[in-house]
């Protein structure tokens, strides 16, 4: 089994180090490990516009800004990777327009529900370690869940045949999938607070399923949550502190967060948000106090989504996470080749992949994610292209935006991808220092 080093990131009062071990209490079994190590270059400290400026691609450049134009949206970030080779990154138009702030390939974005896909590799990482099996049932007296908190919850036993491999495709079978209601659910519940997963967990499991696991799907960010959970009880470690540790920073991924709410929770490099002109673009805070906030500000409890939605990164680096699990040789993978084939397997249309929307053979794989303020799609070509749109503005379409996105993909490899540069932006500068804050 081929595993990457891990790498722990040690906090201190004046700095965040990097420093790299060679055996973690995470691993049932040995494995073997790299003798040298080189710290990755950190992509967002050094993507800059003027990288992927050429004469060649400009009318490139003209489809996504008349693609943002049509749609109304502020600023996008888009990068290309061909063969595990990072070969374009660009910001377009603002990254925060009040500030007069020029969007960056190095500037963060919410990535909504392209957090699955950080997800279901978690998952898979602790597969290959032997911690847990996607066939393993979640809940009941053989259930990785098998806890008293859960335990007095569920009263229908057709949970316990529910298995990780079932919340991975969303077929769990839930009789809800509440996450984004979270002023309903304080009315419900008589919550004399926001929700919290807790409440979550009642108000979901304490239902009869709506089918039988696996006879169905019905898309769910609640069984992400749950998956959430599940890597916290596997690992022993918090949900985030696992995902980077143990995912993100072995595939060179050194500034993916969890979002916040507000803008004034933003981190040091992320955009600003966006709501489309309408009706609902203002709304009450998911708290319930009474203030009228605008949607992507306070409209719903981002960090509670966990590892269903509330992942920020730039493209650049969501496109480092996809090539270090794709099982191309330019960027070592860090899931063993039987998980990166258990996530990519393909059924049937009426079938989700695990992490990935879909992964047909002929079409390639993808992953959506909307949020409000949040478009962004990623789509793997069949021929090794990898092309990620993320977006600071949300639009009336919803999640039907994607569609269009992948068209302009579409039309812009037809005409540009041969043009595309023989270059590796994931190596633009020289290595890390480790002495960097993280």
């Amino acid at each position: 089994m081929k595993i990457r080093p891990l790498i722990i990131a040690a906090a201190s009062a004046a700095l965040t180090a990097i420093i790299f071990a060679t055996a973690s209490s995470l691993y049932k079994k040995d494995i073997k490990h790299p003798e040298t190590i080189d710290f990755p270059t950190r992509l967002n400290l050094v993507l800059k516009n003027q990288m992927s400026e050429f004469e060649e691609l400009k009318g490139l450049d003209k489809k996504v800004i008349r693609f943002m134009r049509d749609w109304q949206i502020k600023g996008a970030s888009l990068a290309i990777t061909r063969n595990d080779s990072l070969v374009y990154a660009k910001g377009y138009g603002w990254a925060d327009e009040e500030n007069e702030i020029k969007m960056e390939p190095g500037h963060i974005l919410r990535m909504a529900s392209v957090s699955k896909l950080i997800t279901a590799t978690g998952i898979m990482v602790l597969q290959d370690r032997g911690l847990l099996n996607i066939k393993d049932t979640v809940f009941g007296p053989s259930g990785i869940l098998n806890t008293e908190e859960f335990n007095s919850i569920i009263k229908d036993r057709n949970h316990h045949k529910i298995t990780v491999e079932h919340l991975l495709r969303h077929q769990g079978g839930f009789y809800r999938d509440p996450l984004f209601s979270s002023r309903d659910v304080m009315h419900q519940m008589q919550l004399q607070h926001a929700p919290v997963k807790e409440d979550f967990y009642r108000l979901v499991l304490s239902h009869k399923l709506r089918f039988a696991p696996g006879s169905w799907q019905k898309y769910s960010n609640f069984g992400y949550l749950l998956l959430s959970e599940i890597i916290e009880h596997v690992s022993g470690q918090p949900y985030d502190k696992f995902i980077k540790e143990e995912v993100l920073i072995p595939a060179g991924c050194y500034d993916m967060h969890i979002a916040g709410n507000y803008y004034e929770d933003r981190l040091e490099n992320e955009v600003r948000y966006y709501t489309h002109e309408g009706d609902g673009k203002f709304i009450e805070d998911y708290t319930g106090n009474g203030a009228i906030v605008e949607r992507c500000y306070g409209g719903n409890n981002i960090p509670l989504l966990s590892g269903a939605g509330a992942w920020c990164g730039s493209p650049a680096e969501i496109a480092r996470l996809v090539s270090a699990i794709d099982g191309h040789p330019g960027v070592p993978d860090i899931i063993s080749e039987e998980s990166m084939k258990l996530m990519t397997e393909y059924f049937d249309k009426d079938t989700f992949s695990l992490g990935w929307n879909d992964t047909n053979p002929e079409k390639g794989w993808s992953r959506t994610g909307t949020l409000a303020g949040t478009s962004a799609l990623v789509r793997y070509f069949p021929d090794g292209e990898c092309w990620i749109l993320v977006t600071n503005t949300s639009t009336w379409r919803g999640p039907g935006l994607s569609r269009y996105t992948n068209a302009m993909f579409e039309s812009c490899r037809q005409q540009y991808s041969s043009s595309l540069p023989e270059k590796d932006l994931f190596n633009c500068s020289v290595r890390n220092d480790p002495d960097d804050n993280i």
